[in-house]
């Protein structure tokens, strides 16, 4: 039997979206077990067995045990990186790798589990140019984009298609002085271009003359659309200068964003896009598990609704 017991969700201790599917399920009587992958094993436990039918066993946490064959869905968010700090560095890093392949491998596996989304989906969407390509697959709109170590080339690009702008392709925690910071879209012009792009691979892309921006949640068979308007270059560097409002989707790009997700199994996806002045929309990134709860709060969709039905499998 499967898909009649509780939903695994997959985070670290300070996820407010988490926090109110979580509520939302359980005033549904729906049964939840949260656990952050980072507190094995000395707040979680795996007992599993490998049998004809597949994986079988428990995993427990202090105030709860999921018997592995009943987990309803999975909601896979931001759990924290598995850390054995008594261990001396050698001895860690064997112990992060078996509980990777071992614990990961166990939620990677459940029958009859719904994955939102599959950890596995989650990492092949991350890489920003296998993205790309999937949505230049889609039909979606794509700037002219350029991956490159190589500093020539990445003048030569900024000279045809400027203006240009830099995107890092991936965000690791980067600390300066000490505190947590991110490396920001920037614009980018050929003389800021020096040797150091040698040292590394860099996206550089072209600058979208836009006028807004949007971002569209996809929650299973729910779609939500909201434009963002600013002034600023990337929006997420300042909430207080953004206003928000609910838009139609142009013809074409739903049947987009569902081939994309397919393309990469996914069943959830926070979509970036920049509307030009002509109208049209460019493709910037899909975020498997971006955040999406404080657009409910802003402009009163049911997204919350959409993400419990999902879960507890209402819809697909």
């Amino acid at each position: 039997m499967t898909g009649v017991g509780p939903v695994l969700v997959v985070t670290n201790l300070d996820d407010p979206t988490a926090d109110v599917v979580i509520s939302e399920l359980h005033d549904r009587g729906v049964p939840v077990v949260r656990l952050d992958s980072g507190d094995f094993p000395h707040a979680l436990s795996v007992a599993a067995t490998i049998t004809s039918n597949g994986v079988e066993g428990t995993l427990s946490t202090p105030s709860r045990t999921a018997d592995l064959t009943k987990v309803r869905s999975l909601y896979y968010r931001r759990p924290s990186g598995f850390a054995f700090p008594h261990l001396e560095d050698q001895d860690a890093r064997f112990a992060v790798a078996q509980a990777r392949y071992g614990l990961g491998g166990v939620l990677a596996s459940l029958p009859g589990c719904r994955y939102v989304n599959h950890p596995h989906s989650i990492g092949d969407a991350e890489f920003k140019p296998s993205g790309l390509i999937a949505a230049a697959s889609a039909g979606f709109r794509l700037p002219p984009t350029t991956i490159t170590s190589d500093p020539d080339t990445a003048r030569a690009f900024i000279k045809q298609h400027g203006p240009a702008i830099y995107k890092p392709l991936a965000a690791p925690l980067y600390r300066i002085d000490g505190v947590s910071s991110v490396v920001k879209v920037a614009e980018v012009t050929a003389d800021d271009i020096d040797e150091t792009v040698a040292d590394t691979a860099h996206l550089f892309q072209q600058r979208v003359d836009k006028t807004a921006d949007v971002r569209v949640t996809v929650i299973g068979e729910h779609v939500f659309a909201v434009r963002i308007d600013s002034d600023l270059l990337d929006w997420r560097t300042d909430y207080s200068r953004l206003t928000y409002s609910v838009v139609p989707l142009p013809p074409g790009i739903t049947e987009s964003l569902y081939a994309y997700l397919s393309h990469f199994d996914l069943v959830f996806g926070a979509f970036d896009f920049a509307i030009d002045r002509e109208g049209r929309w460019w493709f910037l990134e899909c975020n498997p598990s971006g955040q999406w709860y404080w657009l409910e709060h802003e402009t009163g969709l049911p997204m919350r609704a959409a993400m419990t039905d999902l879960l507890e499998r209402k819809s697909r």
